[in-house]
């Protein structure tokens, strides 16, 4: 059945948003007719102006407002994307250089308009917990319920972290939580470098500022970033490795499952229990 041809008058307003929370959720983010029309041929494209000598053409102007281009499928970068990227990155970094504060830096991250996922969530989901915590979680990316509510870690997945941060001894206000990515990633899929390369400054000025003695990484996306685990979290969770972030003191790291896989591969959980043994012990070691 089309979405024309759907019986939306028999449903009530709940009903109607959350079909639209779903196409969200989906990555769905245009609404499409019944016959394909190709707007290209509706508005005729200027012709290029024909190019210079090999010898007079100009090196490509950087964009005032950077913009991260994800390759989809078949679809390469190009040179002007890849500059655009570099843009990103460098805009990144100064941003997240000003910031002398958590508060700062939640702010200058807000106002950051290199990150093309911005323009697909639905909030924005900063860090949060005990500024001073010396034990610091790092995700992947906000879930759906993440994105809704604006609040890092909540939902099953946020209670199933609970629950692990309890068995441990410890509680969210007294750790730091925080995801590689502070915006939704549509449609369910994996992270592309792009993305994670225009948003890794502002994490690493959290790591700055937090400083913390042991950070744990949850999820493959934040153990391949920071702890550059190659062959996945499942074959490298539960290994203690040393990072040596600039400018801070070293920090001792370790990768586990992230809730939010736990939850559909619940056999995961045993090596996850594992995982935070060896963190509670070295929690403990910190005295």
């Amino acid at each position: 059945m089309s979405l024309s041809q759907a019986p939306t008058n028999d449903l009530d307003h709940a009903q109607l948003a959350a079909i639209l929370r779903w196409y969200a959720d989906m990555g769905v983010d245009i609404a499409v007719e019944e016959t394909p029309r190709n707007r290209f041929l509706e508005t005729p494209r200027a012709p290029a102006p024909a190019s210079p000598e090999p010898a007079q053409r100009a090196a490509p102007a950087l964009p005032r407002t950077p913009e991260v281009f994800s390759a989809s499928p078949g679809r390469a970068i190009d040179a002007a994307a890849a500059l655009s990227v570099e843009a990103a990155i460098q805009s990144a970094r100064e941003s997240a250089a000003r910031a002398t504060t958590l508060e700062e830096l939640r702010a200058e991250l807000m106002g950051f308009e290199g990150c093309i996922l911005k323009r697909t969530a639905s909030n924005f989901v900063f860090a949060e917990g005990d500024p001073k915590a010396r034990i610091m979680f790092v995700g992947d990316a906000p879930g759906d319920e993440d994105d809704r509510q604006g609040q890092a870690f909540i939902g099953k997945p946020g209670r199933l972290m609970d629950k692990m941060l309890k068995s441990i001894g410890l509680e969210r206000q007294k750790v730091w939580l925080s995801n590689l990515l502070p915006w939704r990633i549509p449609g369910k899929r994996a992270a592309t470098p792009q993305e994670i390369a225009v948003c890794l400054p502002f994490l690493m000025r959290q790591i700055e500022l937090i400083q913390p003695a042991i950070l744990v990484c949850l999820g493959n996306e934040a153990a391949l970033t920071l702890m550059d685990i190659k062959g996945g979290v499942i074959r490298g969770r539960g290994v203690w490795r040393e990072l040596r972030p600039e400018g801070v003191p070293p920090i001792r790291a370790i990768a586990t499952l992230a809730p939010s896989y736990m939850l559909r591969a619940v056999a995961s959980k045993r090596d996850a229990w594992r995982d935070m043994l060896e963190i509670r012990k070295a929690f403990a070691s910190l005295g």
